[in-house]
C-alpha cells in the first residue's frame, strides 16, 4: 500500500492510497543503534529466551525491547470495554458509518474489525506499506520490539495489506498502538486508533460524472511491482472531495455544527484518545488507564451519542524532582530514558521536560538536566515515597543507560 499524505492535523491522518501490485513479503534487516535496555526493566533476557504473548511465543534476541509498563497493557482493549470513553467514540464512529454508508443490498458499506492482535511482524508494518529499511520510522528507539521479526504494532495500518488482499474495499480498523515518545498529558505508549479505508473502481468514481465514461484513473505511465502508475487529476480530485465530504460528515456527527491494482482509493486515521479528551474534556491521557470508580462511572449512559463532561477527580498536589547527568559518549536515545522513567514510576509520574542542557567547554561532555512531575490520579502523593521511586529512577539510569549521574 502506497499512502501519499495529504495532511496532517493532530492525530489525523489522511492519505490517498494505492495498493502495491506485488511487495514481496520478505523481512527486511535494519540497522538501528539504541543501547539494549536491561532485562530488569525491559521484558527481554539473553538470546534464546521466549516471551509468552497473548497465548502465543516469541524467541528474544537483541531487537526485543518491551518494557514490564508496556507489557502490562497489552490485552486490555480500552475500545472494547462497554461504557469506557474509548468504547463510546469507536460506537458513535461505527453508528455514523453504519447509517451512512449502506451497500448495494442495504446491508453497511464498512466492516469493522476491532480485535486484530496488536503484535504484527516487522513486514506488516513497514515494507507492507512500502517504509523504505532504512527509513528514520523503524528506528527502535521509536517502537516496541519482540524480537528482530516481530512488534507491537505502531498504526493499524499494518492490517491494510491483509485485509485488501482479503478482497475488502471498505473498512474500519480499530486497535491499540504503541510508540516510544515524551511523557507529558497528551502522550502515552499506548493509544488507540481508528482508520478508515475506501478503494473505488472506475466505474464507482466516475458514474453521475458528466463525460465521465471517457476519464481514466490512470496516467499512461508505467506500472512496476511496487505501484500504480500515476493517477490521473481528474480521479485525484474527487477521493479528495469523497474523504473530504466523509471526515467533514463525521466531525459534524461527533461534535455537531461546533491502492487497488485498478483501484483509487482514501485512508484516515483518527486517534481515540484525542477525540475523548475534546469531547469528554478529559485533562490528562492517564485517566483512560484508570479503575476508579468515580471515573468510570461518569461514562455509564444509556445512550451512547449522549452528552457528557468529565467531573475531575479531586486534584491532588504534584511532587517535582530534578535530575541530572552527563550523556554517554554515544548511544544515548532520549526515549530509552522517558520508557525508563514510566517502567519505574508508573502512572505517578504526570511529566517529564527537558529543561536544561550543558556542553562542559573542556571535556566537550554534555549534560541534560530533566523535570519529573510526580502526581497521583486518585490521592496525595508524600515526599518520601517519590523520593524512593526518583532515586530508583536515578539508580537505572545510571546502570542501564550508561550516564554519569550529577545527583
Amino acid at each position: 500500500m502506497i499512502c501519499s499524505t495529504l495532511r496532517r492535523v493532530g492525530h489525523m491522518h489522511i492519505y490517498l492510497v494505492r495498493k502495491a501490485s506485488g511487495v514481496s513479503k520478505g523481512h527486511h534487516q535494519h540497522t538501528v543503534g539504541s543501547r539494549p535496555a536491561a532485562s530488569e526493566f525491559a521484558a527481554r533476557g539473553a538470546s534464546g529466551n521466549v516471551l509468552e504473548l497473548l497465548g502465543k511465543s516469541y524467541p528474544q534476541d537483541n531487537y526485543s525491547n518491551l518494557s514490564r509498563k508496556v507489557l502490562s497493557r497489552v490485552g486490555r482493549n480500552l475500545h472494547n470495554q462497554q461504557h469506557h470513553p474509548l468504547w463510546l467514540i469507536k460506537e458513535r464512529v461505527k453508528e455514523h458509518f453504519y447509517q451512512q454508508y449502506v451497500g448495494r443490498f442495504g446491508t453497511p458499506l464498512f466492516s469493522v474489525y476491532d480485535d486484530l492482535s496488536p503484535v504484527v511482524t516487522t513486514w506488516q508494518n513497514f515494507d507492507s506499506l512500502l517504509i523504505p529499511a532504512d527509513h528514520p520510522s523503524r528506528k527502535k528507539g521509536d517502537n516496541y520490539y519482540v524480537n528482530g521479526t516481530h512488534m507491537l504494532r505502531a498504526h493499524t495500518s499494518a492490517h491494510q495489506w491483509d485485509l485488501l488482499h482479503a478482497g475488502l474495499d471498505a473498512f474500519l480498523v480499530v486497535g491499540d498502538v504503541y510508540r516510544r515518545d515524551q511523557i507529558d498529558s497528551q502522550h502515552y505508549p499506548v493509544f488507540h486508533q481508528l482508520e478508515g479505508v475506501r478503494l473505488f473502481s472506475k466505474h464507482e468514481l466516475f458514474t453521475g460524472i458528466k463525460d465521465g465514461e471517457s476519464l481514466q484513473l490512470f496516467e499512461q505511465s508505467s506500472r512496476s511491482a511496487y505501484k500504480q502508475e500515476t493517477h490521473t487529476m481528474e480521479a485525484t480530485k474527487l477521493v479528495e472531495f469523497d474523504l473530504k465530504q466523509t471526515l467533514t460528515r463525521l466531525v459534524t456527527h461527533l461534535f455537531g455544527d461546533a491502492g487497488a491494482q485498478d483501484q483509487i482509493g482514501w485512508a484516515f486515521g483518527l486517534g481515540l484518545e484525542r477525540l475523548a479528551m475534546i469531547l469528554y474534556d478529559i485533562p490528562d491521557i492517564r485517566l483512560f488507564w484508570s479503575e476508579d470508580e468515580r471515573f468510570l462511572k461518569q461514562f455509564r449512559v444509556s445512550d451512547i451519542n449522549q452528552k457528557v463532561k468529565f467531573q475531575p477527580l479531586s486534584k491532588y498536589p504534584a511532587v517535582i524532582n530534578d535530575i541530572s547527568f552527563w550523556l554517554p559518549s554515544e548511544n544515548y536515545i532520549e526515549n530509552d530514558f522517558y520508557d525508563l522513567v514510566r517502567t519505574i514510576g508508573g502512572d505517578l509520574v504526570e511529566k517529564v521536560e527537558l529543561i536544561d542542557k550543558f556542553e562542559h567547554p573542556k571535556t566537550h561532555k554534555t549534560s541534560h538536566c530533566y523535570r519529573i512531575t510526580y502526581r497521583h490520579m486518585e490521592r496525595t502523593l508524600s515526599q518520601r515515597e517519590v523520593r524512593r521511586v526518583h532515586q530508583a529512577v536515578q539508580e537505572a539510569a545510571v546502570q542501564l543507560l550508561g550516564v554519569e549521574g550529577r545527583f
